[in-house]
């Protein structure tokens, strides 16, 4: 591990690239100066095809000039732009500092756009063709990769067309998800219900919430337990929003149907993380993308 601690490879890197470049400075100069045995008419001797003579003429002086050239430019680079290790370059170039610039201006030169959507309501914006072409944009580049293109979500990243919101689906809700982020976290409960019948049991008892297929028998002798998991999700089952928490009462789940799926969520638990988009967008793109997801369950 203290390789990638160390300062070692900056330092390798930076020898190699410095020897590299002073060594073909160094073969220029030598073989320059170097002389080939040839003939009174300037041959080497060397004959192909009858009569093709190899010549020692040397170098074209633009060639060697060319040559000279690159050497000094490429140690201008080095001297001007990061490429020895950590030494940063007397212009102080980044990449990052690039990116962050063009990102500014792309911003700066599309602001006009977003400016008369700030001044009206999500749910106006959610009616604006224009607005939800942008939206759509958005969505597309930053949240499809985990909610799906077509926004209804994969195992794990829930549907965003659907009514089922775990912090609710109020546009402030949506905006403040999209800002900050969320952290789900839905700890292994196993040692609290008891037993591993008594969390079987309990499972049953989740999937008769729902109308499931289940077994009434174990139902009966888990709703007892369910006691544990009620401090989250309610005594009825049904979530709290404050929390996060789902709903165990309708068909909507978010990690895996089935008594299988049930009894890996209580033994394990699951942590969930929906990254804040704060950083990345701003509070223009923000809220025409929450008002496009809004609009999502809201047709």
């Amino acid at each position: 591990m203290s390789d990638f601690t160390s300062n070692f490879w900056e330092i390798y890197i930076s020898g190699i690239s410095l020897v590299g470049i002073i060594a073909c400075l160094v073969l220029l100069i030598i073989t320059g100066k170097m002389k080939a045995s040839t003939a009174a008419d300037n041959t080497t001797g060397h004959v192909w095809d009858g009569d093709l003579r190899e010549m020692n003429n040397p170098l074209p002086r633009w060639w060697s000039f060319m040559f000279v050239f690159t050497v000094i430019f490429a140690l201008a680079y080095l001297v001007l732009y990061p490429g020895l290790g950590s030494n940063k370059g007397t212009l102080g170039w980044t990449s990052a500092k690039l990116h962050a610039d063009e990102v500014a201006k792309g911003n700066a030169e599309i602001a006009p756009i977003y400016a008369k959507f700030m001044s009206m309501k999500p749910e106006e914006v959610a009616k604006d063709a224009q607005a939800m072409a942008i939206g759509e944009r958005l969505y597309g580049n930053n949240c499809a990769q985990c909610h799906a293109s077509d926004a209804r979500g994969n195992k794990g990243f829930p549907n965003l067309t659907d009514g089922d919101w775990l912090h609710g689906g109020t546009p402030e809700k949506i905006k403040e998800t999209i800002t900050g982020g969320r952290n789900g976290n839905m700890p292994p409960m196993a040692a609290a219900v008891g037993t591993a019948e008594d969390v079987k049991n309990v499972a049953q008892y989740v999937l008769s919430l729902s109308g499931s297929p289940h077994d009434s028998a174990r139902a009966a002798l888990g709703q007892e337990k369910f006691a544990v998991c009620a401090a989250c999700h309610g005594a009825d089952g049904k979530g709290m929003q404050v929390v996060g928490s789902a709903n165990l009462t309708d068909n909507i789940w978010l990690h895996g149907f089935g008594e299988k799926a049930i009894l890996e969520m209580v033994n394990n638990g699951k942590v969930n993380v929906m990254p804040a988009q704060g950083q990345r967008l701003t509070e223009a793109q923000i809220h025409v993308l929450t008002s496009y997801i809004w609009g999502l369950s809201n047709k």
